[in-house]
């Protein structure tokens, strides 16, 4: 059995729409995309390939399946880190939309999201990565889908855009397992699901 592992870039804010390109999603107006480049030393790099290494197969939102599909199957070289995983191992894309995808090895799933991930888990050998897809992955966690989260904070605020964390959102308690912070700032840190979040509170001792 696979596990969920989810990698996603956000700001200080929260922010996670459109981190690597002006025109890679301009919703609501916005026009602060490619925050991340200028923090994409070789410590960002390092990271983001050895986590693509591990990679049994891919499970995307649509907005991230076009953008990875209009860029991707143009690197062809076999060897390159990332596009030699993406372009040759299993993509699925839960959409009610997308009916002839052109990206080889693509299924498009358009049935129950909680069954059709947990028997996608069961068949993975390695990891089935989410990778950006913020609001699949705010449904993955919201199912209790999401094994490891690996969260690449990026050292800037820039006060608009579409935030990972919602109102709403499932309360979950994460343990961490690791973590660094690259030469240019950003803090990569990894969580693993460990349930509902426990609460108390801090008392003044009785005198």
């Amino acid at each position: 059995m696979g596990k969920l592992v989810s990698t996603i870039f956000v700001t200080l804010d929260g922010v996670y729409q459109a981190p690597g390109g002006p025109q890679e999603d301009t919703r609501g107006g916005f026009t602060q995309g490619g925050w991340s480049f200028p923090y994409g030393d070789d410590d960002f790099g390092r990271f983001v390939t050895e986590v693509f290494a591990r990679a049994g197969a891919f499970l995307l939102g649509r907005r991230t399946y076009d953008i990875f599909a209009g860029y991707w199957p143009k690197v062809t070289d076999p060897g390159d880190p990332i596009a030699g995983p993406l372009n040759t191992l299993p993509k699925y894309v839960p959409s009610a939309s997308l009916t002839d995808p052109s990206w080889a090895h693509t299924t498009v799933l358009k049935g129950d999201l909680a069954k059709e991930v947990a028997e996608l888990k069961e068949r993975t050998d390695g990891e089935l990565q989410v990778h950006g897809s913020g609001a699949l992955l705010r449904s993955l966690l919201d199912l209790g889908l999401v094994d490891t989260l690996h969260l690449l904070t990026v050292p800037v605020v820039l006060g608009a855009g579409r935030r990972l964390f919602t109102e709403g959102t499932r309360p979950t308690a994460f343990r961490h397992t690791g973590g660094s912070v690259t030469a240019s700032g950003v803090s990569i840190q990894s969580y693993d699901r460990a349930g509902r979040p426990e609460y108390g509170t801090y008392e003044l001792p009785e005198s």
